[in-house]
């Protein structure tokens, strides 16, 4: 009788949301990460569910660095529309990531006013890759070749491409791609 009470409900409002258990996080959110530089725990799923993400291997000390601050400034154009991007430091490629994650975020914040999350110091290559970017190269089918591998995540939790470190933030294709996300 609960059952068909419930069923009835639902077809009577649809609006009625039963609230969301983790069962109902999408695979590729469903990784709890601790902030740069910090003890804090952010549950992606938790915090980013219903936004679109940009997940950005990034190195102080890279000849691509200088992509901090165009992802900075698409951060903030994008950001009412639902974009997030998420960096994540890694000394993977040439040691040009050695730092500490304290000066890493000091170095972000003071050389190219970084608001967006940064998260902490991982592998992205390797025995030792992360289980979070595990679950990025296997969706895409694509590793980082190099610093500044951009992943590109849907509303719905579900990769829609990646971008090579080359692919500046304000490229036309990885533009393309993030407004045509935000749209849906």
């Amino acid at each position: 009788m609960k059952i068909i009470s419930i069923l009835l409900l639902l077809t009577i409002a649809p609006g009625i949301s039963l609230g969301e258990t983790s069962s109902n996080c999408p695979p590729l959110l469903d990784f709890s990460l601790r902030k740069l530089g910090g003890e804090e725990q952010v549950h992606l799923c938790e915090a980013y569910r219903g936004k679109v993400l940009l997940v950005v291997n990034t190195a102080s000390r890279c000849a691509f660095t200088d992509q901090y601050e165009g992802l900075e400034r698409l951060y903030r154009e994008k950001a009412d529309e639902g974009l997030v991007v998420l960096g994540f430091p890694s000394n993977d490629f040439g040691n040009q990531e050695p730092g500490e994650e304290q000066k890493i975020k000091q170095f972000c914040k003071l050389t190219y006013g970084v608001r967006f999350p940064m998260f902490e110091k991982v592998h992205v290559r390797g025995d030792d890759t992360h289980p979070f970017y595990k679950a990025l190269i296997e969706a895409a089918d694509s590793r980082p070749k190099w610093n500044f591998h951009k992943y590109l995540i849907g509303r719905d939790g579900r990769l829609i491409d990646d971008f090579w470190s080359g692919t500046e933030p304000d490229s036309s294709a990885l533009r393309a791609a993030i407004d045509e996300a935000l749209a849906q």
